[in-house]
């Protein structure tokens, strides 16, 4: 056994963390007084921002009525007004709602019901669900089967069933002749030759982020991508799952990503913003068609003790409200497009920045060797751990993974809370700077004066 014990919790590594004290707005402290903006909202969760009042309040209220009824014993207040609300913010059809505890299940209550979903139309033989490379969907082993990174993915690939992939819409890396809508086409057209390729009786879904996540930093396709893609699943009888977990719950300026494209999928996964890390939940989203099949050909065979639990749904219907009643949505819109603008001039100073993208409060910036060729850094200087450690160190949470499969290319992820400020934008933009000129002079990377 190597180094001392001193916590008998672990996580991914043996890499030691302050320890949080507490947390108000967008700024968390730890209980030597420093201060931390919250410039990733924890893995993109905290979208109402930290300790708000009306949430607290609303929980504690709950608590004193109950925590917890089993669902196959009692429905509940809280669950069936947030049904209600959810059902409410959806595109039209997209009205029956299934609670889960996180991301990863919701995502795999998508699959299943998808599943015995056309099962019940006499279509067995579909059972392939096609999603994207690079991609993430969860940590499950299901979820996992969906997921195209490999670092995460490859290690459990004897314990499950891989999923046929196709290329995520990487136009930005793309060079060629084509203008936006040529290329959202082309990109889309591999869904259709994927389809054809294992067969279009084997295809049961095709699942996708409308704007990318973690594995793709904030990658949004062009807007002729999104229509083609759901004529494809229509022509050949699929359903289409939009994985919402990250882009949900406001955090692209929308209550619904999917709403930036006028699509309406069959299925929608939520979570992380739905109750902003207040509580554990999710939901799955499905169309009421899908739902009353499945239910009349004797339920859903799926579920988790924790689905529909009262505290967490009291919990989510506070954090709707509040992004409601504070037009949160309208601040990551306006918010969302300072801190582009300002994260696309940065690009000015530092040569080495190839790409800024996102939409709202979902932004990501990628570092790169030759911003003509979009050549990923040398892998072995780490870029995307490094700076995230000098911004930490400064006060400033960011959130890095490698665009490129996992193994190479550096993004960084920044998405503070829908109640940022324009002050606190400025402070987000000085410390990153700070931060990039220790970096690149470090890494003997140019920097502009």
């Amino acid at each position: 056994m190597s180094g001392i014990q001193t916590s008998n919790l672990f996580y991914q590594s043996r890499h030691p963390m302050p320890l949080l004290d507490r947390a108000e707005g967008v700024y968390l402290y730890d209980t030597t007084g420093k201060r931390y903006l919250d410039g990733s909202s924890g893995a993109m969760v905290s979208n109402i921002g930290h300790s708000n009042p009306n949430v607290i309040a609303a929980m504690k209220a709950q608590m004193d009525k109950s925590t917890f009824g089993y669902r196959l014993h009692f429905q509940n207040e809280p669950a069936e007004k947030l049904a209600r609300i959810t059902a409410g913010l959806m595109p039209e059809g997209l009205d029956r709602v299934f609670f889960v505890s996180g991301g990863s299940e919701a995502v795999e209550s998508a699959i299943k019901l998808a599943r015995q979903y056309k099962m019940t139309q006499g279509e067995s033989s579909r059972w392939k669900v096609i999603s994207r490379f690079p991609s993430y969907h969860g940590c499950t082993l299901g979820a996992l089967a969906l997921t195209g990174y490999d670092p995460l993915a490859k290690p459990f690939a004897p314990m499950m069933r891989d999923m046929p992939k196709i290329a995520a819409p990487t136009c930005y890396l793309d060079k060629d002749n084509l203008d936006d809508t040529a290329r959202g086409l082309k990109y889309a057209e591999l869904l259709r030759a994927e389809i054809i390729a294992q067969g279009p009786e084997s295809v049961l879904a095709f699942i996708m982020e409308p704007i990318g996540g973690a594995s793709t930093g904030a990658l949004v396709a062009p807007d002729s991508y999104y229509g083609e893609i759901r004529r494809i699943c229509d022509e050949f009888g699929i359903l289409l799952i939009y994985d919402e977990v990250m882009t949900g719950a406001g955090r692209t300026g929308k209550f619904l990503a999917a709403e930036h494209w006028g699509i309406t999928p069959d299925i929608v996964a939520l979570s992380k913003g739905f109750a902003a890390g207040y509580a554990p939940l999710g939901a799955m989203v499905a169309n009421t068609g899908i739902v009353d099949a499945v239910l009349d050909a004797g339920g859903f065979l799926h579920g988790f003790t924790y689905a529909g639990n009262p505290l967490s749904c009291a919990a989510g219907v506070a954090v709707i409200e509040e992004l409601l009643r504070q037009d949160m949505m309208g601040n990551a819109a306006s918010m969302g497009d300072l801190l582009k603008s300002e994260l696309t001039r940065l690009m000015d100073r530092y040569p080495f920045i190839g790409d800024v993208r996102g939409k709202g409060l979902l932004l990501a910036f990628e570092l790169v060797s030759d911003r003509e060729t979009m050549q990923p850094l040398p892998k072995n200087l780490n870029a995307f751990n490094r700076l995230v450690q000098l911004a930490y160190e400064r006060g400033l949470i960011i959130y890095s993974r490698r665009t490129r499969g996992g193994y190479e290319g550096d993004h960084f992820l920044v998405c503070p809370p829908l109640i940022i400020n324009r002050a606190q934008v400025q402070e987000i933009i000085g410390t990153l700077i700070d931060s990039l000129d220790i970096m690149a002079a470090e890494m003997s990377l140019p920097v502009n004066s």
